[in-house]
């Protein structure tokens, strides 16, 4: 019988190993594949890429330009000597740092009150259920699909009735109604992809409904309801056709309707215009983006899913 040295034996495997076992760094990499689809598709979307940032940088480009050199020919793709003189006479001539301060007090306002109702509300429409429920649904899935012109002479009749014309709490209430349909339905989408037990474990621990809600589901929720507010926000902040109807002084004018301020009957002042608009495109810019980190981040991050 031949005894064979353990100790020995592990060393020879392990020397075996380190041999046999190919460096994956000298291993050789597959070459890149250019088909056909992926250039037509890199094609493509650089195309649609330069189609949607063109506009946008013509306008921040127009806005750098000087008043004398707008309209010049040949165009310029990037002012000689860039100026800041529309941006100047953009607060000088008007009053641009009001209209910015009553669309963030509306915008934000309006938004967290209608995101709030709506967190109520879609609760309720995904927890519980009763009659009619699949009615208010549709109903808030309906009031998406009607253009808001053809409310207008009733919503103005009661606004007048009520006195609240040409004020920024009347405008706040009128989009806090707008928004509260989308929010609610988004919301309970939301809603439904929480587990049930999470809510089940806070009541047997002694919490109410409502308390659960707000102690459980709600730090759950916090990706959908900032989700909700920013697209309530951007909502508010972007409005035109109402703020222009219930709005006539420039005490309580929004950026939007100030902006119609700059077409008059035989000019238009293309450098302030464009001023303006950069100015109120950024916090737009910088919600849509915050809004895509909060939405990939998950549904209920944190939380363990069924």
């Amino acid at each position: 019988m031949t005894m064979t040295d353990p100790t020995r034996t592990g060393a020879t495997l392990t020397a075996t190993r380190r041999i046999t076992v190919p460096d994956p760094a000298s291993a050789p990499h597959p070459k890149p594949r250019f088909t056909i689809g992926a250039v037509v598709r890199v094609v493509g979307l650089g195309l649609w890429l330069i189609i949607t940032l063109f506009p946008l940088y013509w306008i921040a480009l127009t806005s750098i330009k000087s008043p004398g050199t707008i309209n010049s020919f040949p165009l310029e793709y990037w002012p000689s000597e860039p100026s800041f003189e529309n941006y100047v006479s953009l607060f000088e001539k008007s009053s641009f740092g009001v209209f910015l301060a009553n669309s963030a007090l509306v915008a934000v306002i309006g938004g967290a009150v209608a995101t709030l109702i709506a967190l109520l509300s879609a609760y309720v429409l995904a927890r519980f259920q009763f009659r009619g429920k699949g009615a208010i649904l549709i109903a808030f899935l309906l009031t998406q699909m009607i253009p808001a012109f053809i409310a207008l002479g009733p919503l103005y009749s009661m606004m007048s009735d009520l006195g609240l014309v040409d004020t920024r709490p009347g405008l706040i209430l009128v989009y806090i109604a707008i928004c509260i349909p989308f929010s609610t339905v988004m919301l309970r989408g939301f809603f439904e992809n929480v587990p049930d037990a999470l809510e089940e474990a806070a009541m047997i621990d002694g919490c109410s409904r409502l308390g659960a809600l707000f102690r459980v589901l709600v730090p759950v929720m916090t990706p959908g309801i900032i989700a909700a507010f920013i697209f309530n926000f951007v909502n508010c902040w972007n409005e035109l056709f109402l703020s222009v109807v219930l709005i006539n002084t420039d005490a309580n004018r929004t950026v939007p309707s100030a902006l119609n301020g700059f077409i008059s009957t035989f000019n238009i002042d293309w450098g302030s215009m464009s001023a303006a608009a950069v100015l109120t495109i950024l916090p737009t810019m910088v919600m849509f983006a915050l809004a895509s980190r909060w939405i990939v981040q998950g549904l209920t991050a944190g939380a363990v899913k069924e």
